[in-house]
């Protein structure tokens, strides 16, 4: 049974659509009217609130933290400064990903990391030798992203004036009518965004007071089915979904390296030392078996497959995630693990593994779809990726 996050009782007023899903053993709005698409086009347009206290989240102290993070993630950590964010993964011995996240430091030697699965033993196992103390404060940290063009404004009118500095993945520290919070500029939507991180009995007055000043820009709470379109559109992963960590894979087959998830930017070999390293160096020099790649479905040959059954194209309501078969002629060559319909880019999306020779940008490949209960194929085409990457983000 879920438990409530400590959001919950302002999120259940706004949830019209009394969907919830289990997120980390915590309930989750999926969406709050009866149809999702507003609450799309609010992060697309204005300002969107997402509760996102079901992260795990780990704090690391001590004089060796540095080192210690440098020692268990392929990034360089020990570079960042104070009030500085990465994202970045971890893999097991192998070089196969564990999981992936993002650290904020601080302070010299305080960071904070974020994973989407319990991690707490897998960094303690390799503590040993450092001077160093990991702690779980998942439940110590409630969290609200504010994502969306009208995202800085809205945080403005509340009272955080410190993000109107904030540049892209660093932090700050601000007060507003009595909350205390740490703001990050990250998030998951590929927009411009923030994460703002405060004590638990914060939260409901936190809500009241970005809700309140986001009235005047429609900002508006959102919900699971939303977030996943638009990080589709932002061409980000999601672990069990788009890969499986290697701690829960039940075969070889199952993992995958950075590599191959599209994080090979992130692994720094440079680094004389981290969990992996001798695998991860092994596959850059003779290369990788599969690559993450971004398709487009071909939209004409799906509505003509429907015309020819007397039928209206369809799509499903909803972003998809689930692994549909990507062929060459007779022959599997990868599969599509989530996608979308994008309202805004009015295209047919999806993310990909496929072999490594087939994620090069225009490569066509034939993928599985159902007309009135019949398998048929359409074309999926090798697009650059992220679909949707507006300067703002940045900016």
């Amino acid at each position: 049974m879920g438990v409530p996050t400590p959001f919950h009782d302002k999120m259940s007023a706004r949830c019209a659509s009394l969907r919830w899903k289990e997120w980390s053993g915590y309930f989750a709005p999926e969406k709050y009217d009866v149809v999702h698409d507003n609450e799309y086009h609010v992060l697309r347009q204005s300002a969107g609130f997402i509760d996102v206290s079901p992260l795990f989240k780990y704090e690391v102290r001590g004089p060796q933290a540095a080192k210690f993070l440098d020692y268990v993630m392929v990034r360089d950590i020990g570079r960042l400064k104070p009030m500085q964010v990465a994202y970045t993964a971890w893999c097991d011995e192998y070089g196969k990903t564990v999981d992936d996240g993002t650290v904020t430091r601080l302070a010299h030697d305080h960071f904070r990391i974020t994973a989407a699965h319990p991690t707490l033993g897998w960094f303690q196992r390799f503590t040993r030798g450092f001077d160093v103390r990991v702690d779980d404060v998942s439940e110590q940290i409630a969290a609200l992203a504010v994502q969306g063009p009208r995202s800085r404004q809205v945080l403005v009118d509340a009272g955080f004036r410190q993000v109107e500095q904030l540049r892209f993945f660093h932090a700050t520290r601000d007060r507003a009518n009595g909350v205390e919070a740490v703001l990050t500029r990250t998030g998951y939507t590929g927009d411009l965004g923030f994460e703002v991180w405060v004590e638990p009995r914060d939260a409901p007055r936190l809500w009241d007071m970005l809700t309140r000043a986001g009235e005047s820009h429609g900002a508006a709470p959102v919900g699971l089915l939303a977030l996943d379109m638009v990080r589709i559109e932002a061409g980000f992963i999601l672990i069990d979904v788009d890969y499986t960590s290697a701690r829960h894979a039940l075969i070889e087959e199952q993992k995958s390296s950075p590599f191959e998830i599209g994080l090979g930017w992130l692994v720094n070999l440079k680094k004389p030392d981290f969990v992996g390293r001798e695998a991860l160096a092994q596959e850059k020099r003779k290369g990788s078996a599969w690559a993450l790649a971004g398709l487009e479905i071909d939209w004409e040959e799906l509505e003509a497959l429907h015309d020819a059954r007397g039928l209206p194209p369809a799509l499903p309501a909803t972003p998809w995630r689930h692994p549909v078969p990507l062929h060459d002629g007779s022959r599997q060559v990868g599969r599509a693990t989530s996608g979308t319909w994008s309202p805004l880019l009015k295209r047919n999306l999806a993310l990909a593994t496929v072999e490594a020779g087939y994620a090069v940008q225009g490569t066509e490949m034939q993928i599985d779809v159902m007309v009135e209960y019949e398998r048929k194929t359409v074309t999926a085409r090798v697009v650059e990726r992220p679909f949707f990457d507006p300067p703002r983000k940045r900016a």
